[in-house]
């Protein structure tokens, strides 16, 4: 099977996350995918969730060839019934939840906000906000049946510096801050940490989005760099190691952060 990181690393069983169980949303691509890889080459039990059914059963094939242990469910993340049974089907099979990634995403093309049509606007509000919200619903009362856990969200850079024609991609992802910061005051006292991570643009498969289903190009690349002060696109393994380290008891004291990785862009 295809493997774009060209890695067979075997699962880690002395790692930091053995015996812990992860749910990754949006895992069949991009951030997640890397997300998923990392958690389960540390250790976890993962559970992938995302509405693209191919490129997830994919990757979970792909991680299970490894020895890891992985289930996948088609999920559409704006749905409540979809990451109830996600929740469900995970306890099943894995005993419960520890660490829950809210990463699914979606953006409009890039074009003004007056121009941005009204089921547009509505779609990306379901996927990028109102997921964490039913994330929270679901996910929470798992997390403490095992005496507390991890939520880590993705948010973007662009909550901190949004960029021209993408004002409301941007203003969902500062909603993932809000989101953050007040969940991760309501649920300290529960023993749940949430944090989350603003990337900085990368050459996924995400950027078809504001491109109109274009790849990013050289052009576009060189445009996005030039914004950046260590002078390169984020790679998904860079995030996929700031959610590790969210997520670990590395960052046992850390609740309410919004990790820039973001190359330095937030003060370039």
């Amino acid at each position: 099977m295809d493997d774009s990181n060209g890695s067979n690393t075997p699962v880690h069983q002395d790692s930091r996350f053995t015996g812990k169980v992860a749910v990754v949303t949006g895992a069949a691509g991009g951030f997640g995918r890397a997300i998923a890889r990392r958690l389960a080459r540390e250790g976890a039990a993962v559970a992938l969730a995302d509405i693209d059914s191919s490129k997830g059963k994919r990757t979970t094939a792909q991680l299970a060839k490894r020895g890891s242990r992985v289930l996948f469910e088609t999920v559409d993340v704006s749905q409540g019934d979809d990451l109830r049974r996600l929740m469900e089907r995970t306890c099943g099979a894995f005993g419960g939840i520890d660490i829950l990634v809210n990463n699914a995403g979606y953006c409009h093309r890039a074009k003004p906000l007056w121009e941005l049509s009204e089921a547009d606007y509505d779609r990306i509000f379901e996927v990028n906000v109102k997921s964490v919200y039913l994330g929270a619903v679901h996910g929470v009362p798992r997390l403490l049946e095992r005496g507390g856990g991890v939520i880590v969200n993705t948010a973007s850079i662009g909550a901190v510096r949004p960029r021209p024609r993408l004002t409301a991609y941007n203003a969902t992802k500062g909603a993932v801050v809000t989101l953050t910061r007040g969940l991760a005051s309501e649920l300290a006292p529960h023993g749940i940490r949430v944090n989350a991570v603003n990337p900085v643009a990368a050459d996924t498969d995400f950027m078809k989005g504001p491109s109109g289903g274009r790849p990013l190009g050289e052009k576009g690349r060189e445009v996005l760099e030039a914004t950046i002060p260590l002078g390169r696109l984020a790679e998904p393994e860079d995030v996929a190691a700031a959610v590790a380290y969210l997520a670990s008891d590395d960052a046992a004291f850390l609740t309410g952060v919004c990790l820039d990785v973001d190359g330095g862009r937030s003060i370039g």
